[in-house]
């Protein structure tokens, strides 16, 4: 008799394609239940040694089955007070809609000898596995459980992975656990305590949940500290010196070597020594070969950074394309830090399937024929994906238009990898007029290589130097002293927040997306196009200008220069105008406002909390620190920040309620003990009310 093996995979489609590559042509499909979407198949597979020829039962999960809650005495808003949240008993759940999907599994598993675990290979994967696990198990403790390692659903990686099983890391899964737990009891406990002591405030508040997480808020507080940037902005005048030469009828413009100064006296003073020396001197005469370097291979960061700035798609929707491509089998897995290819990878048989494409197949069949480079090798390795790269080819017309730009910008990107480094030649000229010094830069592009197949880069030939002689003296055609202003800075834009967000720790590669669509959700902020938002100002319904904050010092804005100021941002090329910069709006100001009005020496609008936790996590996966442990350490923090944010709750809703008084007609504003003001923050909350401080808000989050 056979053994039979019960396999499991996160989601339907992948339970499905792995199916049929397993069965082959012989596989009997069967309903599930109380579920119409899962299904489970039915076929017969040799695993090899030890297990032989199986019979088969493959179905999948949907993401989690399991949730995390409180025991039901804790669920009521006013059941407790929210500092009880930090130690309440949690329970495990399971969602109504799911119970038909874990009796699927606990019936199958009756019968089965061998468990084998088919999620996605990351630490959600892992968990959602040993979820898996712990039901299979309740109905048959004595099954053998094994996980299938895997980055894509290409037949002959699957038939791979069906035959080489290993462990599930539980490491990793108890990473997850420790985050689940800790999100639950650190975003309950406070998002209960400023609701419940915020909404009595005024009428804009009373229906809102003002929800909290520890990557939601310091998400937010990188938008605000741009915002109050760009608000207290201060342009300052600079002077500089322009010169050029009209040689061989090419007008050449050299640039200063101080570039510019603050000070219109000294400026002037050195610019009247220049033009006392009369001739110039050439001081340096080079001409060098030089390179553009091609891209590193793609990343999950990079994709929603590129996608954001190229593809017309915010961050979530270019990872949910990515997620259909890669469960209908084109690409690779989506979520990797990998930047670099292993050595040992066929990367030219994944560049002959994409030979018939009439875009890009002549450039891929050039590099099959012999113009192959081996991939530049990034830093970064998580051990699990490769870098996303295209797995089969797909004729684009048959792709919806989102699917066609992300897949056409993952095969373009790989093969650029794959392709030589763009070469040029570039030539400086050095010159000393009078004491000063001054410079200009050629470049000929020789050969474009990548960038042939790569038009997210450019790199364009400057119009060709004349011959300069060094030694030789020249007048100068034109020296001029001009005037200009510093610019402010541009809005944060998504590929910066991503930046900002990876940099300081906000999140995982996974779920950096889904932190950004949180605060757009809770309209703690607002997304718009860059090329929408030119002027630092907005003006209300009522033509009032609204926005003028009044946070921290004055900016002086030295470093961007520009007779106008400066563009905020131009539009990325082949982006048309819908790179996302991001505004917060009078709420999200609010809140931010007021927890760094509470005075913390480590603000929850700052990364350093959840930055410390998420190195926390990764502890837990080397082995280093045991989940009881980080749970502990990191409840520990928090509650701390939560007890002096409780015992200086006054602050927060004076800071809150200022804010959004701005947002009224000066008479309507009063202070009273009806409000929940005490009277020594009214001078508070009438500084705040005298000028705006953020876009007009919507107030649409309704509590259920």
């Amino acid at each position: 008799m056979s053994r039979k093996v019960l396999c499991v995979a996160e989601k339907p489609s992948i339970a499905k394609a792995v199916a049929y590559h397993l069965g082959g042509g012989n596989v009997r499909v069967k309903d599930v239940p109380g579920v119409r979407w899962v299904k489970n198949y039915e076929f017969d597979f040799s695993f090899g040694p030890p297990w032989g020829n199986c019979s088969v039962i493959m179905t999948s999960v949907a993401g989690h089955i399991n949730g995390l809650d409180f025991e039901q005495q804790y669920r009521s808003w006013r059941s407790c007070q929210p500092a009880q949240l930090f130690d309440a008993p949690v329970i495990d759940t399971i969602d109504q809609e799911k119970k038909p999907i874990a009796k699927n599994i606990e019936v199958q598993a009756r019968y089965a000898r061998t468990l084998f675990i088919w999620t996605d290979c990351d630490r959600e994967g892992e968990h959602i596995g040993t979820e898996v696990k712990k039901l299979a198990l309740k109905a048959n403790q004595r099954m053998e459980v094994k996980r299938a390692k895997f980055s894509n659903i290409e037949r002959a990686h699957v038939l791979h992975a069906a035959q080489h099983p290993v462990d599930l890391d539980d490491r990793q899964a108890n990473a997850v656990s420790a985050r689940i737990e800790l999100d639950l009891r650190i975003g309950a406990s406070f998002t209960r305590l400023q609701t419940m002591s915020l909404q009595n405030l005024g009428p804009e508040l009373r229906d809102l949940i003002l929800s909290y997480g520890s990557c939601q808020f310091p998400t937010l507080g990188f938008v605000v500290d741009r915002y109050f940037r760009v608000k207290n902005f201060v342009p300052e005048t600079f002077w500089r010196i322009k010169l050029s030469h009209l040689r061989e009828d090419i007008s050449v413009d050299f640039s200063w070597e101080r570039v510019h100064l603050f000070d219109r006296m000294t400026v002037t003073l050195l610019s009247e020594r220049c033009l006392s020396a009369r001739l110039a001197r050439v001081s340096k005469m080079q001409t060098k070969p030089t390179s553009k370097w091609k891209p590193l291979p793609l990343t999950t960061v990079d994709l929603q950074k590129m996608g954001s700035m190229f593809l017309g798609m915010d961050s979530q929707r270019v990872m949910k394309i990515a997620e259909e491509l890669y469960t209908k089998g084109w690409i690779s897995y989506p979520r990797t830090e990998t930047d670099q290819f292993d050595r040992g990878m066929d990367l030219r048989r994944l560049i002959e399937k994409q030979t018939n494409d009439h875009n890009w197949g002549p450039f891929a069949q050039g590099l099959f024929d012999g113009n192959f480079q081996q991939p530049r090798a990034g830093r970064n390795n998580d051990q699990a994906h490769p870098p996303i790269h295209p797995v089969n080819y797909v004729a684009v017309n048959v792709l919806g238009d989102d699917e066609r730009k992300v897949y056409e910008f993952v095969v373009r990107r790989f093969l650029a990898c794959c392709s030589e480094d763009a070469k040029g030649e570039s030539t400086t000229v050095e010159i000393e007029y009078g004491d000063e010094t001054f410079h200009t830069n050629g470049l000929i592009v020789l050969q474009r290589n990548y960038l042939d197949i790569y038009p997210y880069d450019r790199w364009e030939s400057s119009r060709q130097l004349p011959r300069y002689i060094l030694g030789e003296q020249f007048m100068p055609t034109e020296v001029n002293m001009l005037e200009g202003k510093t610019g402010a800075p541009g809005y944060l834009t998504e590929p910066e927040l991503i930046a900002l967000m990876d940099a300081n720790g906000i999140g995982t590669d996974a779920t950096m997306a889904e932190h950004i669509a949180k605060i757009k959700d809770r309209n703690y902020v607002m997304a718009q196009s860059r090329s929408g938002w030119r002027t630092a100002n907005q003006i209300d319904n009522s033509g009032n200008e609204v926005g003028r904050g009044n946070r921290g010092a004055r900016l002086r804005g030295r470093g961007r220069g520009g007779r106008a100021g400066g563009e905020v941002g131009a539009t990325a090329r082949g982006s048309g105008n819908s790179m996302q910069e991001f505004i917060p709006t009078t709420l999200g100001v609010a809140l931010i406002e007021g927890y760094d009005n509470v005075g913390f020496e480590t603000s929850l609008s700052k990364p350093f909390l959840r930055k410390e936790m998420e190195f926390k996590m990764k502890e837990i996966c080397a082995g280093r620190k045991s989940r009881t442990e980080v749970v502990h350490e990191s409840l520990e923090q928090y509650r701390e920040v939560f007890v002096k944010t409780s015992q200086q709750i006054e602050v927060l809703k004076a800071g809150t309620y200022g804010i959004v008084l701005a947002t009224r007609p000066l008479w309507s504003i009063k202070v009273s003990e009806q409000s929940g003001i005490p009277t020594e923050c009214a001078a508070l909350v009438y500084s705040w009310s005298s000028k705006a401080s953020a876009p007009i808000d919507v107030f649409v989050h309704k509590k259920p």
